[in-house]
Parts: structure tokens; C-alpha cells; sequence
């Protein structure tokens, strides 16, 4: 059996899909595409091969040359072994070497699975074995936590490191600096895989999702045609990582599905951020609510010129209605505010260029209809709180869990778990999550996975992980900890613990606020209520040690 055939087996049965539906022209892709040809081939036929594709600190890459990085890397990968169907992990920052790696993955018919150079070892075993990745591409600054884990990396046939040297890792670049960039691509359907992205729900395991290469191509053709109306004069930027499907589309699919730039950042600070838009003369920004009002903040002499900015696109979570007043005013630019999914590859509501309502989340994309439903699946009326159901060019398709698809594809509609509200318009507004989910500063946090590594504390008898509400972030993640027998609370043990989990999980999940309490509030059968926790840090100014 091929290593294509073999994933398809942990597919869930395709009654259990999300419905596909395709409401306009724009997804009319032949039965034979790759998604990595569509975005960088196609940008040489259109003769821009001498227009930036990249920016990156002081350098810039054409698209000559980006596609003669691409096919160099496409050949060394063959040459070392990699085929169609394989899954190949890639964990770098956000610079011109994980853009080439991750078309050359397509481009060879292999399947991408991008990670953060955050996540720890625990963390990176999990999604190898998830995927059976048979190949590990990794930058060589963030080595150390793959050295951790690759004897429990169980399908892994080679590791390589790339922008650097290693005493025990091959280097890649010695492999794809010898190649010939000349690299025929595989014949590719629009059904084949092209990317396994990696989620956080309520549950402790993260959910792979599975792409094919017409979606890769539909999320650019619906959202970003239909909403930002890029051109190849436009100039891309942002800080979510190209691991998240956010970043992902942003960065890389949307620009060079228009032929357009992109600006690359490999660690934010708003300060980073500012000047890449400023020097790069950015005109579509994609960052999280957290960010733009951390660039404010900074900003607030209105020294940075971003007069050629002519949108921002917000996602991760909420928009703020103070927030988007704030940067209207100050800029004269639109935030865009959206909700997309990793298991919807992108944003399938949005608001668009000159009709935002400030606190709404927007309308359908073109391209999705949209419903808000009650638990059995019922529409129910306007201006009435319910889950939020979507279709489209996309849906959900969890690898190995058929019980997590079934929660989430209810008759064809992809339930991501949101409790949104539409009024009489058609605008739909964001309530809450249906589930524990913790979205701070942007990026996403799983109560369970993040209780399991903070019980494993030698002080730690359980704990409990709740949100609390956070100005600058939105939310930020608190812990209630009862502690272990003969173990006493103290502003040292708290760090311990923050260390702790720091280096098990990647550092954004940390609790920045733990309290020690006496025991977990539950119910007659056990469970622990976290709604009382989750009223309880809403209300209470909590002790910050």
C-alpha cells in the first residue's frame, strides 16, 4: 500500500464530510491541479517573474527565484526518498525557506505539516505520530525540542536541518543548493491532500484537519477575492505564523494566488510589526485584535506612516467595537473582522471594505451560506443566540476521529462550536464559545491539554483552566490549583509551575494568573463546574503572584 493509499484509510467515510457546495464560478478547478503550480507557475506565465514575491529583512526574492528555491528543494526532497503521500513536518518561523519548503512539498505531491517553533517536544511527538510524518524539516534555531522528542517520533524516517548546522542533523541546504531547479510537478487531482493543519478544541488532543489542493485554491478565490480585491501591486503582511491556516492563507496562499508580495516577520513585537509595514509600504495586514491594539499603544504619537495601508484583517478572535473605532480613527483603515476555522481552512464570515459594522463579525463570504441553529440542528429566528452552521468550498475532515467529525458535521453543516446571533440584516454577531476553548492574545488554548501538564506538577493534587477576561488580550489563561498534601502556596511555586508548563507546552499557553484554592467546585456526579470558575475569575480581582 502507497503512502497516499494509507492515509486515505483514516479518513472519516464521506457522508460524514461537511457538505461541499460551490455557489459561484470561482471553484470550477480541473480534475487535475496542484495547488503549488497554481501559485507560483502561474505567476511566470502571467510574466512576473521579476516582481518581489517576498520581503524578508533586508532581502527580497523575485519569482524567478522563489520557484528556482522551490524546484531545488522539490529535487533534493525526491532525491532524498520523499513521495507522493508522504507527510512531511515542518517546523520554522515565518521566513522565505518555510514558503519554498512548503511548495515544494506540494509541488511533489508530499503533504505539508506545518508546526510553531513553539511547541515543545510532547507536543511535536503527538502530531508526528498523528500525521506518520516520514520526514522532519526544521529550522536550526528551534532544533532542541525535535532532538527531545525524536525517539517518540515513531514514522519518522530522517530528520534535516535547514538555515543552519547541526553536530547530528543532515543539512538540507547542502542537499538542495546541488539540485537543479528544473522540477517537474506530480500530477495532482484537485482531491489529493495538500495539508494536514493542526487544531485545539475543548479536548485535550489536538484534531489534525485534512486539505486537498482545490481547497487551498478556494479559500483565495472566495474570501480573499471577494473581500480584499488584492492585485499584484498589493504587499502582504502579518504575524500569525504560516502553522495556523490564518497566517497560512494570509501570507502565503492569498499573495501568490494574486501574484502579489508578502512581507514576512519571523517574531512579532508591535514595534517589528509597525516598522515592516512602514518600510515595506504594506497594504493588507493580517494580525489578531490583540496586536493592533499593542500597535496603538506603541503608536500613539502617530509616528509610523501607514498611509498606503489600506486594509487589516482581523481573526483569532473577537474584534472589539472600541478597538476598531480606535485604529478607524487614528489610520483611516478598516479592520476587517472575520471567523474562520483550521477544519474551514480560512474566514467564511466577514465584513468587507466600506460596509463594516463595527461589533459584528460580518456577513457570509461569498461563496458560504450560513445559519444559526439550535442543538438538534433547528434554524432558528433572528436576533436569537444559536450555533453558527457554515457550508462552502471547504468543510471538516478530522484524520483518525471519527467521534470529533461527528460533533462537528451535523447533515452536511460544519458546527464550529461559536454561539453567534444574526439580526435582521443578515449581520451575525459573536456571543461565545459553545465550548471551554481559551483564545488569548489570538491564539488558541485547550483547558485539558494545559490541566493534564500542570497535574503532572510533583505540588500539584488537579487543577482547573479557565479564561479571565484581559484588556490588552482579550483573555488570558488562569489556573485554580488545588496543591498536593504538604504542599503550601507561594509566589515561588507559582513560577515553578509557569516554568513547568513552559517548557511541556508551547509558552503561550502558560496561566499567567494561578490561584490556589482549597478544592474544585462540582457537581453531585463529580464534574467540575467550570462555569463557576469562569464567573468567579470574571468578577474577582484574583491574587497575581
Amino acid at each position: 500500500m502507497s503512502s497516499y493509499q494509507t492515509i486515505l484509510k483514516d479518513l472519516p467515510p464521506k457522508e460524514m464530510w461537511g457538505e461541499r457546495i460551490y455557489t459561484t464560478g470561482d471553484f470550477n478547478y480541473p480534475e487535475s491541479l496542484n495547488a503549488a503550480v497554481e501559485l507560483l507557475d502561474a505567476n511566470l506565465k502571467r510574466g512576473f517573474g521579476k516582481r518581489p514575491a517576498i520581503f524578508y529583512r533586508d532581502k527580497q526574492f523575485s519569482y524567478d527565484e522563489l520557484a528556482a528555491m522551490v524546484g531545488k528543494m522539490g529535487n533534493a526532497m525526491r532525491s532524498l526518498g520523499v513521495q507522493k503521500g508522504d507527510r512531511i513536518l515542518l517546523r520554522f518561523p515565518n521566513n522565505p525557506t518555510a514558503v519554498a519548503l512548503w511548495l515544494a512539498t506540494l509541488r511533489i505531491g508530499a503533504i505539508a505539516v506545518m508546526v510553531m517553533p513553539m511547541l515543545r517536544a510532547r507536543e511535536l511527538s503527538y502530531r508526528t505520530n498523528d500525521a506518520e510524518c516520514a520526514f522532519v524539516f526544521c529550522d536550526a534555531a528551534s532544533i532542541d525540542e525535535v532532538r527531545k522528542a525524536e525517539t517518540a517520533m515513531d514514522t519518522v524516517k530522517k530528520v534535516l536541518i535547514c538555515d543552519g548546522k547541526d553536530d547530528v542533523y543532515e543539512s538540507f541546504e547542502d542537499h538542495w543548493m546541488k539540485a537543479s531547479p528544473d522540477c517537474p510537478a506530480e500530477k495532482t487531482s484537485r482531491s489529493d491532500i495538500a495539508l494536514i493543519g493542526y487544531t485545539s478544541g475543548s479536548t485535550g488532543d489536538p484534531k489534525g484537519t485534512v486539505h486537498f489542493h482545490d481547497d487551498v485554491l478556494a479559500i483565495a478565490d472566495s474570501y480573499a477575492k471577494n473581500t480584499l480585491h488584492p492585485t499584484e501591486n498589493d504587499v502582504f503582511s502579518g504575524h500569525p505564523s504560516l502553522s495556523f491556516t490564518f497566517g497560512l492563507g494570509g501570507l502565503l496562499v492569498f499573495p501568490f494566488r494574486f501574484g502579489a508580495s508578502v512581507a514576512l516577520l519571523d517574531q512579532f513585537t508591535p514595534e517589528n510589526m509597525l516598522k515592516t509595514l512602514v518600510n515595506y509600504k504594506c497594504t493588507i495586514g493580517f494580525c489578531a485584535p490583540t496586536c493592533y491594539n499593542m500597535m496603538m499603544r506603541l503608536d500613539e504619537k502617530g509616528e509610523y506612516d501607514l498611509s498606503h495601508l489600506r486594509l487589516g484583517v482581523s481573526a483569532g478572535e473577537t474584534l472589539p467595537k472600541v478597538v476598531y473605532d480606535k485604529w478607524k480613527a487614528k489610520y483611516g483603515v478598516d479592520l476587517l473582522d472575520g471567523i474562520g476555522s483550521t477544519e474551514m481552512l480560512h474566514i467564511f464570515v466577514s465584513n468587507k471594505p466600506g460596509d463594516v459594522k463595527g461589533g459584528a463579525t460580518g456577513k457570509p463570504v461569498p461563496g458560504y451560506i450560513a445559519k444559526i441553529v439550535d442543538e438538534n440542528g433547528k434554524e432558528l429566528p433572528p436576533n436569537t443566540p444559536g450555533l453558527l452552521a457554515i457550508k462552502g468550498p471547504t468543510g471538516c475532515r478530522y484524520l483518525k476521529k471519527p467521534d470529533r467529525q461527528a460533533g462537528y458535521v451535523k447533515d452536511g453543516w460544519n458546527i464550529p462550536g461559536d454561539v453567534f446571533m444574526k439580526d435582521d440584516e443578515g449581520w451575525f454577531y459573536y456571543q461565545c464559545r459553545n465550548d471551554d476553548l481559551i483564545i488569548t492574545g489570538g491564539y488558541n488554548v485547550s483547558p485539558p491539554e494545559l490541566e493534564a501538564v500542570i497535574n503532572e506538577h510533583e505540588a500539584v493534587k488537579e487543577s482547573a483552566v479557565v479564561p479571565k477576561p484581559d484588556d490588552l488580550r482579550g483573555q488570558i489563561v488562569k489556573a485554580y490549583i488545588v496543591l498536593a498534601p504538604g504542599q503550601v502556596g507561594s509566589e515561588a511555586l507559582v513560577k515553578d509551575i509557569q516554568d513547568f508548563v513552559k517548557r511541556e507546552l508551547a509558552p503561550y499557553k502558560y496561566p499567567r494568573e494561578i490561584e490556589f484554592i482549597d478544592a474544585l467546585p462540582r457537581t453531585d456526579t463529580g464534574k467540575v463546574q467550570r462555569f463557576v470558575l469562569r464567573d468567579r475569575a470574571a468578577k474577582e480581582k484574583a491574587v497575581k503572584v
